[in-house]
């Protein structure tokens, strides 16, 4: 593969007898799309946590630009955005401020990107004032996303982002990091969603706690019992 920037090598990982992982590991390009799709408790979540920093691996190597990142925690910030699952925002504050905590050490400057810039793109000017708990989930991503962009990073992880959200929401996200990938952003998407794996160009199955790459025409149920073949 020509240009990796990201290298994922045996990761292994176990929460006391259960091991969860037991030798994941991919590599993907600039402006790649990566999906990671699996059943619930097979380790997507875990194999995304322990590439932004969020854990540590029992084994293995998570490589950024040349940069091993279990060894250079600091690089790590620089380089991953990382968008969980669960929300990170801080619900009694306004859009604005969750965001001034994040923008306030960043290379880019929030009026700017509120204005015209991938805030802008996102719709997040339009409620930057509201407070977070008054907002819709579909904002919440947004604003999710938006904080996990701050440092301006190649590569973007995402854990379900579309999950629970209206039909607009997901456009919306979807538009967004069509144009992050167009830019040269390289998006990691753990989802089942049948227009996010659209996005793709590749599609791994975690299964038995490695990864497997899965056909890219497979959806639902035949995407996931492909691991049995």
């Amino acid at each position: 593969m020509d240009n990796v920037i990201l290298k994922v090598e045996n990761i292994k990982k176990s929460y006391g007898r259960h091991k969860v992982l037991k030798g994941a590991g991919f590599s993907c390009s600039a402006g790649q799309c990566i999906g990671i799709v699996g059943v619930n408790g097979s380790g997507k979540s875990t194999l995304l946590s322990v590439i932004a920093g969020i854990q540590k691996a029992d084994e293995g190597s998570v490589t950024a630009y040349g940069v091993d990142l279990q060894k250079n925690k600091s690089y790590v910030s620089r380089c991953i955005g990382y968008v969980p699952q669960e929300n990170p925002l801080i619900e009694d504050l306004s859009v604005r401020d969750n965001l001034k905590l994040w923008y306030c050490d960043s290379p880019c400057d929030l009026n700017t990107e509120l204005e015209s810039g991938f805030l802008k793109n996102l719709g997040i000017n339009e409620y930057q004032k509201k407070t977070v708990k008054k907002l819709s989930g579909g904002m919440k991503k947004r604003v999710s996303i938006a904080i996990a962009v701050h440092n301006k990073p190649g590569i973007l992880l995402l854990d379900e982002p579309g999950a629970a959200l209206d039909l607009i929401a997901k456009k919306t996200i979807r538009d967004y990091l069509k144009w992050y990938i167009s830019t040269g952003g390289t998006v990691i998407i753990v989802t089942h969603d049948e227009e996010e794996l659209d996005m793709c160009d590749t599609i791994y199955l975690v299964s038995d706690g490695i990864l497997k790459e899965a056909d890219k025409s497979l959806r639902g149920e035949e995407l996931l019992k492909s691991s049995m073949m």
